[in-house]
């Protein structure tokens, strides 16, 4: 709340350089507000006497709005990038999707492998599981296995991260 908003009998004024001004009625605090060619804005509702503070508001506002700003630019997005396998994946291909992994590991992202089993296939997944654990270990200078390998449905996976 600031300025005409505050309908308060009495409030317990800080001025804008952190002095406490004291208890006074909101129309005195805000005349003192206006002489300054400040804004009164209640900062402690709560209390009682509820608190406010003489400052400049647009001012504050900005503040706030570039402080947000910093927050966000110093945000690192984490994406989630998958690579598919058969269980009957050939060395080459296994090589390839090994180096497509550190590229995106390179970059800062999480890896999910997935291994797709089709048909009868489910019934061996002990076969996906070895060809996860090959994975993990043709990674393991570069990543961390964040997940192990877990089976649902018709799709076994593992996610890995960047150390």
């Amino acid at each position: 709340m600031i300025n005409e908003e505050i309908r308060d009998k009495e409030v317990r004024v800080i001025g804008a350089n952190g002095d406490q001004l004291g208890v006074m009625s909101s129309k005195e605090a805000l005349n003192i507000a206006e002489q300054n060619g400040m804004d009164l804005v209640k900062i402690a509702p709560q209390a009682t006497p509820p608190v406010c503070k003489i400052m400049d508001y647009g001012k504050y506002k900005f503040e706030l709005a570039k402080r947000d700003r910093e927050t966000k630019k110093n945000q690192k997005v984490v994406n989630i990038k998958e690579i598919r396998l058969s269980p009957s994946i050939d060395t080459n291909d296994f090589n390839t999707k090994v180096n497509h992994t550190l590229k995106f590991l390179k970059s800062g992202d999480k890896v999910k492998i997935t291994v797709r089993f089709r048909g009868r296939e489910v019934n061996h997944s002990s076969l996906g599981k070895v060809l996860l654990d090959k994975f993990a270990e043709a990674i393991e200078d570069v990543a961390v296995v964040e997940k192990n390998a877990k089976l649902e449905g018709k799709n076994m996976f593992m996610v890995i991260a960047p150390k």
